[in-house]
């Protein structure tokens, strides 16, 4: 019998475990990232506007589990959120308009509740540039009521970064404001690295700054030769596949899992995103550090 045993193991170590281990692998992780990674649904806005459902193939194809929303392209939460089921897709975060936030954030809890969400926020303030201080008060007013709202419906309130954010302040940065100014059991924050690196800023040194305050990750590669600035404007086709562009990966996700960020999405706005998004996910497959 000892013998029979020690056989089947060494079948099942030469077959059945290989099998197994190939089935069990998820896209975009590897031995040393370990995600878990999704995909910003506006990464294929174009397409969701002519075909809602073949679009969500097409994510699902690409061996995406978890996305991140902008908007239902004119279904009802609940007809979106079944499309989603049917696929295996599992939302877990949303953007809302910042406006909504400051007008109507139960209207927010509302649709964020019925697409199932555990994190709902808005990627843009509002604002008359430049980007000030009165107004990063008013945005930090609207953060922490948004997120109170929302965490009487066990869902959490986050600000996605867009660049204009970092201008300097008081020796720091506006984007330093908000962080400070906002109560971390409200306001959660989700780096993009486009929007970090785009105005001059350093990603890891603001994930080892605000350790415990960046929840979810823009994972989004820039543009060799891209021009830094304060508008939170870029063309969009900077957006280059994950490895291409300028961004340190190795140090950024290393910082990443070591400050707590809890879901990392792709995002990729170029015109060739489609086709961007498989090299994207291999070369995260294969990153070190």
């Amino acid at each position: 019998m000892k013998t029979f045993c020690s056989a089947l193991a060494a079948i099942i170590i030469l077959t059945g475990c290989s099998s197994l281990g190939t089935s069990q692998k998820t896209v975009g992780t590897g031995a040393d990232f370990k995600g878990p990674i999704g995909l910003q649904l506006y990464t294929l806005r174009a397409r969701f506007a002519k075909d809602v459902s073949n679009t969500l193939d097409l994510v699902k194809t690409n061996g995406i589990k978890y996305v991140e929303l902008a908007g239902t392209y004119n279904l009802p939460p609940e007809k979106f959120k079944a499309m989603l089921d049917e696929r295996g897709l599992v939302p877990i975060a949303g953007h809302f308009s910042y406006d909504l936030f400051r007008d109507k954030p139960e209207e927010v809890a509302k649709q964020a509740k019925a697409l199932g969400l555990k994190y709902a926020g808005c990627a843009w303030i509002s604002h008359k540039a430049p980007f000030d201080e009165a107004q990063a008060k008013q945005a930090i007013e609207v953060f922490n009521k948004a997120g109170a709202v929302l965490k009487k419906e066990g869902i959490q309130f986050f600000y996605h970064n867009h660049g204009y954010e970092f201008r300097p302040h008081n020796g720091d940065t506006f984007m330093d404001m908000l962080i400070k100014g906002t109560d971390p059991k409200l306001v959660a924050f989700e780096m993009d690295t486009f929007w970090v690196k785009h105005p001059g800023a350093d990603p890891t040194a603001y994930l080892n700054k605000y350790p415990g305050r960046w929840k979810l990750m823009h994972v989004k590669d820039m543009k060799q030769g891209t021009e830094s600035n304060f508008s939170g404007g870029s063309n969009v086709n900077n957006d280059v596949a994950l490895g291409t562009g300028t961004m340190n990966w190795p140090s950024i996700l290393a910082a990443a899992k070591k400050a707590g960020v809890e879901y990392y999405f792709i995002e990729d706005e170029s015109d060739a995103a489609a086709e961007h998004l498989p090299q994207s996910l291999k070369y995260l497959e294969q990153v070190k550090f």
